[in-house]
């Protein structure tokens, strides 16, 4: 796995923005809600997160950004890999619970899970579940950027994206 570090530009001057406004900025953002575990010797952790998207196309390659010093983020460095479901309308407990509602030992009772073959943990009737293959992994700041080559891929038809919006969960227009 090959990490890249990017230098600051030194003779450029510093960035002005304050953090709430930055949170206030990324808020207006829609994204789609989605669910990231992994599993290594057992241990499955899970987190709702919102910063994931398409990489390449060929390979199918995604990236999705985890905090660094997280179980999750170790795991998935461990176990060369995770797994991502795209939640779909009306999954809204399920975002919540790995968003930290539900304590870590319960959130895999929201929904219907299994494991792809890769013993990556799978979440069915979502509107989208991927298993990926660690592609390469890149620390920014508190975060580790996840590249994942998409080894296996579940499609449910008719099923719309759950999105975060303005701090809130929001659903596509029909």
């Amino acid at each position: 796995m090959n990490i890249v570090t990017l230098e600051h530009d030194r003779d450029r001057p510093e960035p002005v923005i304050t953090r709430p406004v930055f949170l206030s900025a990324m808020a207006r953002m829609a994204s789609t809600v989605c669910v990231v575990s992994a599993e290594c010797a057992g241990f499955c952790p899970g987190r709702t997160v919102t910063a994931a998207f398409s990489l390449t196309a060929d390979p199918p390659t995604i990236l999705v950004s985890i905090t660094r010093d997280s179980a999750l983020a170790q795991t998935i460095e461990a176990s060369q890999g995770f797994s991502l479901a795209m939640l779909g309308e009306g999954q809204e407990l399920i975002a919540d619970a790995f968003a930290g509602k539900v304590s870590p030992e319960s959130r895999y009772l929201m929904g219907i899970w299994g494991w792809w073959r890769s013993g990556r943990p799978r979440l069915f009737a979502s509107a989208v579940s991927l298993d990926c293959m660690l592609a390469g992994a890149m620390p920014i700041a508190d975060h580790m950027l996840f590249a994942g080559r998409v080894t296996a891929a579940d499609i449910s038809e008719g099923v719309r994206p759950l999105l975060w919006h303005d701090r809130a969960y929001a659903r596509t227009r029909r």
